[in-house]
């Protein structure tokens, strides 16, 4: 199989499933877009990691992490090997004591700890040619938006405008021992706002 290499573009609230998430992973050299509808846990563990934010404890796949990196586990790669009836079938590529150990696992998951990990994901010309779609130019202008984003048509006003840097600092840390990282993003991005 050739592999091709795929970015992680963005998520979304999914537009075909209440409740669910779309992970749309980019082809790495051109313009086909895969999207993998998850749940809304999942969509939390990747999207904590694309915002940059860091739990008070460990959350499942920091455990996977934290777990491997105890017993000398590297993640090589995720590979999206298959593709059924609607569902996309991942594998991880391990290395342990210098054997290369394959792991099945959900698609969710993969791009999760691959994110943790900061390993490639892959796919196949099969599966790009399967399930990949090519943005019309004016959807590309527009990128896909954080789950976080409470509006997908207008752009999401600070309710943290009003607040001091000191103050969204003790809010963002007090989110964060909350486990509310929808918040916590929202602050952070407030912060940023101020940084520019």
């Amino acid at each position: 199989m050739q592999k091709i290499r795929l970015n992680i573009l963005g998520l979304s609230v999914s537009q075909t499933q209440s409740g669910a998430y779309a992970l749309v992973l980019a082809e790495e050299n051109g313009e086909r877009r895969i999207p993998i509808i998850i749940g809304p846990v999942e969509a939390q563990a990747i999207a904590i990691q694309l915002e940059g934010l860091k739990p008070p404890r460990p959350l499942t796949h920091d455990l996977i992490k934290n777990i491997a990196l105890a017993f000398d586990i590297s993640l090589l790669e995720v590979t999206i090997y298959k593709l059924e009836e609607g569902i996309f079938y991942s594998e991880l590529l391990c290395e342990m004591g210098g054997k290369e150990i394959r792991v099945d696992s959900r698609t969710s998951d993969a791009v999760a700890l691959a994110l943790r990990f900061r390993c490639p994901i892959y796919t196949s010309e099969e599966i790009l040619k399967k399930a990949g779609i090519v943005l019309e130019q004016e959807d590309e202008e527009s990128p896909v938006r954080s789950i976080f984003d409470e509006d997908y048509d207008e752009p999401v006003p600070s309710s943290y405008a009003h607040y001091s840097t000191n103050e969204l600092l003790e809010l963002l840390d007090e989110a964060i021992q909350n486990e509310d990282y929808e918040k916590a993003s929202l602050i952070r991005d407030e912060l940023n706002k101020r940084e520019k």
